[in-house]
């Protein structure tokens, strides 16, 4: 569960497989991750086949956000990202190590690919780590399910199977989603999240009595690509802050 956290950390360093290095800073990174849960991951955010460049003027690695259509590391820059990245990844507690993604910043400025810019190297990896840890298991990928925090309750954090986690709820891919709101991934890895969020039973969130988060909801029954979506949904919130409208706000200035 180590080695998945740290196997895409030369797309941080701005380059692709194979140019890859065995080790940064002495810590042993790039290696493959078993089950064909990398695998598996990428086809939930991007199209099988040979990638397409989708926005001409854009060739970086760093991500574009979807909420506001500038590149990410123009907006919360990261002066020191080889510091930040080494550590992260010097981590060496699976659980500990899981945490620090879900609240990492510097992976969040990077894409999955420069062909798909709005993608995330951040969410790409707590993804992959979600479907190895429950392939581990003896889950397969047609028994996983999204399940949400329950409306008005308390996120909480379970380790590797959760791939979001805000002030407000969490999101998770697990094989056992308790009495939690859920719905199945479907069959295979696909850009499905649109799909699978309009499934839900519940959303972890007020639709009824928040503004923002009616408009929220209705753009993550919008957007395919699964780690485009959660990084969509922590830029919303982390922007907007629907948490704290809801709390003394009425939200009409969004």
């Amino acid at each position: 569960m180590v080695a998945v956290y740290r196997h895409d950390i030369h797309k941080a360093r701005m380059r692709g497989h194979e140019h890859a290095e065995d080790s940064f800073w002495g810590i042993r990174v790039n290696e493959q991750v078993p089950l064909g849960a990398d695998r598996d991951a990428a086809l939930l955010s991007r199209p099988r086949g040979e990638p397409e460049q989708m926005l001409d003027a854009h060739e970086s690695w760093f991500r574009v956000s979807l909420l506001t259509g500038k590149v990410a590391s123009t907006v919360e820059p990261v002066a020191d990202v080889g510091g930040s990245l080494t550590e992260l990844i010097s981590i060496e507690d699976p659980e500990a190590l899981h945490a620090a993604w879900l609240d990492s910043v510097v992976t969040s400025l990077f894409s999955e690919s420069p062909y798909y810019p709005y993608t995330s190297l951040k969410y790409h990896t707590v993804l992959a780590a979600a479907l190895l840890d429950n392939y581990r298991s003896g889950v397969e990928f047609d028994e996983l399910f999204l399940a949400v925090t329950p409306p008005g309750a308390d996120p909480v954090v379970v380790p590797h199977r959760t791939v979001l986690v805000t002030s407000g709820f969490a999101l998770h891919v697990t094989g056992e989603p308790g009495d939690r709101p859920a719905a199945r991934l479907g069959g295979a890895p696909s850009r499905s999240f649109a799909d699978v969020w309009a499934r839900l039973p519940a959303v972890p969130f007020d639709v009824d009595g928040e503004r923002r988060w009616r408009v929220l909801d209705a753009q993550l029954r919008r957007i395919r690509s699964w780690s485009a979506a959660l990084q969509f949904i922590e830029e919303y919130v982390a922007a907007l802050d629907p948490v704290a409208a809801g709390a003394g706000g009425d939200g009409r200035d969004a």
